[in-house]
Parts: C-alpha cells; sequence; structure tokens
C-alpha cells in the first residue's frame, strides 16, 4: 500500500499593501498645503497693510454733503402764527378801512443750494462746516376772517383791495415770522444733528451758521 505523499505548501509571504503609504503621504502632503496657507495668511496680513495703508474709514466731501441734505430734511419746521391786518386807503379825503384777523402756516429751513463750505482734514481727523443761516421757506396763508369793513362814500372796495390785502397779510406774516424763535431753533437743531451724525471713526466736529440771527435777549 502506498501512502499518499502530502506535499507541504510553501508559505507565500503577503503582498505589501501599497495603499496605505499612498494614503499616508497623500494626507501628508494635504497637511503641509494646510500650513502653507495658513503661513501665507498670517504673513500677508501683517506684510500688504504695510503696503496698502491701515484699513480705516475715510470721510469724504460727497458724504457729508449727503448728511447735510439729510438735516436740511430733519431741521424744516412749521409754526402756525395769526396777526390783524389793517388795511385803509383814502381817496379825495373818502377813507375805506378794513379789520381781518389771518391765520397763517410758516416753514423753515436750511437751503444748501447756497453753497455750504465743507472742509475735511483727515489726518488730523477733523470736518469744518459752515452752513447757510436757516430762512422762511414758505408761507401759507389757511384762514382770513374780516372783522369789520367800512367803504368810503366815493371809495368803495374793488376787487384790487383785496389783492392789496392779500398782499399786506403775507407780508406781515414774513414778518413776524423772522422776530419769531424758529430760525434760531432750526439753526441749532442743524449744529447738533451734523455733529452727531459725522463725530464718528474719531472726527471731531466744528459746524458755524452763517448769517445766524442774533440769540434773543434772556427772559
Amino acid at each position: 500500500m502506498t501512502t499518499p505523499s502530502t506535499q507541504e505548501t510553501p508559505n507565500i509571504p503577503p503582498a505589501p499593501n501599497k495603499t496605505r503609504p499612498i494614503l499616508s503621504g497623500a494626507l501628508a502632503f494635504a497637511l503641509l498645503g494646510l500650513l502653507a496657507l495658513i503661513a501665507f495668511g498670517y504673513c500677508t496680513s501683517r506684510i500688504v497693510p504695510n503696503f496698502l495703508g491701515k484699513n480705516e474709514t475715510r470721510v469724504t466731501h460727497d458724504v457729508v454733503i449727503e448728511q447735510m441734505r439729510a438735516v436740511a430734511k430733519l431741521v424744516s419746521s412749521e409754526a402756525t402764527v395769526r396777526d390783524v391786518v389793517v388795511y385803509e386807503n383814502t381817496w379825495y379825503g373818502s377813507t375805506k378801512r378794513s379789520l381781518i384777523v389771518i391765520t397763517g402756516k410758516l416753514l423753515a429751513g436750511i437751503d444748501l443750494a447756497n453753497n455750504p463750505d465743507v472742509n475735511i482734514d483727515d489726518r488730523a481727523k477733523k470736518i469744518t462746516i459752515r452752513i447757510p443761516s436757516a430762512q422762511l421757506i414758505g408761507v401759507e396763508i389757511l384762514d382770513m376772517h374780516t372783522y369789520d369793513e367800512r367803504g368810503g362814500l366815493w371809495n368803495p372796495f374793488k376787487p384790487e383791495d383785496r389783492d392789496a390785502i392779500q398782499r399786506q397779510a403775507k407780508a406781515q406774516l414774513v414778518a413776524a415770522g423772522n422776530t419769531l424763535a424758529l430760525l434760531r431753533h432750526a439753526n441749532e437743531s442743524a449744529v447738533t444733528l451734523l455733529k452727531t451724525l459725522l463725530a464718528k471713526d474719531g472726527y471731531t466736529v466744528d459746524v458755524t451758521i452763517r448769517g445766524a440771527p442774533a440769540p434773543a435777549p434772556p427772559g
């Protein structure tokens, strides 16, 4: 009887895993790239500002004018005024007379078309502004009530008398508006608002009023 011969299978070492070194090399390359990007970003943040200058906010002439336009709208204020108009006209000894109580609305504001002066000193961080004084920009007659009207014997009231009364009423409202504190308050509001809006990023603001009305007497 023949005994089957057993042939031993030689131990063949496993093939080396080539994937792991490839992955390790790619990971190392990625880490090096990330470190390079971080180093580049750090150096850029340190070096580039020296060439381009600091990232500072600068106030331009256009910005100041835009803020002034906004302030001009904000400080526009209204006042309702009542006054008495006495109209008289004499012709050859005959006098006609009328007494009218008028109610008018006055609108005060700053007209920026009147060449405001703007000077910006970036080194000193100072803005100097000279604006025109507030003025009456609108007068509207809301009501006219006649309390007494007497025509002359040969000098009756005519349409042209009504026109003259209208003109006199408007002139009196304008005069009343110019003597009110309305304009002074508009000027003070403009100065306060401009300083508040433009005093940013370390800038100081100096605002003066050109031709400002004299302050009201105390009391």
